[in-house]
């Protein structure tokens, strides 16, 4: 599940949960029919009571416009990083695609491999060339010959082209 059907979810929720207390305090209002108000002992609790559905509102309210600002963040982020997958050579945008290679969505022309821990492979785009960081840092042999068999073919197909 992704991150943005994660928050359409949660969406749903607070907005059916929003509904719900809205309901309540409506009933709530109405079964008053104006009474407790006259009360001079029971008028102020009830005016209080009132204030603090109208509080639990405006809180859901604001959470609701919470996510729904991040629910446009992440389609704006999603299509930055789509943006960016297009300008990419068709080797890498494959391997996107099959899933051996995933884009972070902070940088999307840092990419990682599926499977290895710290070893980036990264899309210059103004050099139009492949290059990877943090290599040093897998100790594994298994990721290392994984992240070394996906990088030797990008290099190949894409640098070696271009020189």
């Amino acid at each position: 599940m992704s991150r943005l059907d994660i928050l359409k979810a949660s969406l749903e929720k607070k907005e059916a949960r929003f509904k719900n207390k809205l309901e309540e305090h409506f009933s709530d209002v109405r079964s008053a029919n104006g009474q407790p108000l006259n009360d001079k002992r029971r008028g102020r609790s009830t005016m209080n009571r009132w204030e603090r559905q109208n509080d639990t509102l405006r809180n859901l309210d604001k959470e609701i416009e919470r996510t729904k600002e991040a629910i446009r963040d992440e389609e704006c982020k999603q299509r930055y990083m789509a943006d960016v997958k297009d300008g990419m050579p068709k080797a890498i945008t494959d391997l996107i695609n099959d899933g051996t290679l995933r884009q972070w969505g902070k940088y999307p022309n840092i990419l990682f491999v599926d499977g290895v821990d710290k070893a980036r492979i990264i899309w210059d785009g103004k050099k139009r060339k492949v290059l990877h960081k943090f290599t040093n840092s897998i100790t594994d042999p298994e990721q290392r010959k994984k992240f070394a068999g996906v990088y030797n073919r990008l290099y190949n197909e894409i640098n070696v082209k271009e020189e």
